[in-house]
């Protein structure tokens, strides 16, 4: 049973890796204006702050969601379903951060290309953009790009490539859904990966706990355990013991706000399920 963790952990490597991600950029970051600066992006984790210059581009299918699989390296899956609803992003490095930008909400707009409508749009970051062409890049799905044209000019905006945008960091907002988890595929008794989904408000997560709801010989356990954030959204627990069920789980966001989901896990889960639960703020 010892190696179990060890093993999980190597194939949901091979799973990152396997999954589609945002395209090698087709243009020529030497020429795109992409400097060497270091940069602070606390700008673009305040809730309305101010509207910040970036480039977008767009990749997948014009009317797509992006990857052909409607995943990436976030780890969420069927982008093209509400509450995604094929208006995701891939995001550079001071979007995507590691991971913990997994979920952050965006207000888009355009206003440079002659076929831009000036109307904002909300995407959501969904993946990582590896070859960014600006200090903030956007790497759309084809929808999204499409839904910054004036109307009936979504193919001619596209065709132009990359376009300057202007964005702002904005809460979320899911109506009708509660909080979602899926249970990774290798989750067993002594090693839990859970992704974490539809998370209303913030979006992102930075911190993940866990509270079995019993210790190994009965009582009630009453601590959180951290768990390790493993790729994108999704968050692991390596245990040395059997873990004890029905389960916890606390969200700590960027902005300091804490979510807890109680029992959201049953004492009978299988892995690949999605589980989901309201949720207590603090």
């Amino acid at each position: 049973m010892g190696s179990l963790p060890a093993a999980a952990a190597a194939l949901a490597l091979l799973s990152l890796l396997a999954v589609g991600s945002c395209r090698e950029t087709q243009f020529d970051v030497g020429d795109a204006g992409l400097d060497a600066e270091n940069f602070n992006t606390s700008d673009a984790a305040k809730y309305w702050g101010p509207w910040l210059p970036a480039r977008a581009t767009w990749y997948g299918q014009p009317n797509g969601a992006g990857p052909d699989d409607n995943g990436g390296a976030c780890g969420f899956k069927h982008t093209n379903q509400y509450p995604f609803m094929s208006m995701g992003s891939c995001g550079n490095q001071p979007l995507f951060k590691d991971g913990k930008g997994c979920g952050s909400c965006y207000k888009i707009r355009c206003r440079k290309d002659k076929s831009c409508s000036g109307r904002t749009e909300t995407v959501i970051i969904t993946d990582m953009n590896y070859y960014p062409v600006s200090k903030y890049h956007f790497d759309l799905s084809g929808t999204a790009f499409g839904r910054l044209a004036k109307p009936g000019l979504n193919d001619k905006l596209r065709h132009s490539g990359i376009i300057d945008i202007e964005f702002t960091r904005v809460p979320c907002e899911f109506p009708g859904l509660k909080i979602g988890f899926h249970v990774e595929q290798f989750s067993n008794p002594v090693y839990f990966a859970v992704l974490v989904e539809y998370e209303d408000g913030d979006g992102d997560v930075v911190q993940v706990d866990l509270m079995e709801s019993k210790t190994a010989h009965g009582p009630p356990t009453g601590r959180w355990t951290p768990m390790r954030e493993s790729w994108g959204s999704v968050w692991r627990l390596d245990s040395n013991h059997r873990l004890q069920a029905p389960f916890t789980i606390r969200i700590r966001n960027e902005s300091g706000k804490t979510l807890v989901a109680k029992n959201v896990i049953p004492a009978n889960w299988r892995p690949n399920t999605f589980y989901r639960s309201i949720v207590q703020y603090s």
